[in-house]
């Protein structure tokens, strides 16, 4: 069991390790914790640990076809102006999949990675 200091880690499955690592670290607040080689690097954002795993790990060998089906699994980031982050990011030109959605609990947008892997940006709504 991890102790709560500890942090969370999720993998997601890059095509190019140093484009991902550029990505998160350039427009998502997240720090390069280790890069031990090309084919995979780490990078921390408070308690989340982002594992970026590149064709040559072991970590991005084929998934069975069973729980290969796509999902809507993605990181979820909490932002305190969502216009500010999506007019900052599209000035980058990163890629949205979505519009920002309203919903009771606040707003949302989808962003990709260079990979197509999905961030949520959301802010909370106001109480």
């Amino acid at each position: 069991m991890t102790e709560p200091d500890q942090l969370a880690s999720v993998r997601y499955i890059v095509d190019d390790v140093a484009a991902a690592i550029d990505f998160y670290t350039t427009h998502l607040g997240f720090t390069l914790h280790t890069h031990p080689a090309p084919a995979f690097a780490d990078v921390v954002r408070g308690p989340l640990r982002l594992l970026l795993s590149g064709p040559a790990t072991s970590g991005a060998r084929a998934t069975p076809d069973d729980h290969a089906a796509p999902g809507r699994n993605r990181i979820h980031l909490i932002v305190d102006d969502l216009d500010a982050e999506v007019d900052r990011l599209r000035a980058a030109g990163q890629p949205f999949r979505s519009e920002v959605v309203t919903g009771p609990g606040g707003r949302q947008i989808l962003l990709a990675d260079p990979a197509g892997n999905l961030v949520e940006l959301f802010q909370p709504a106001s109480h």
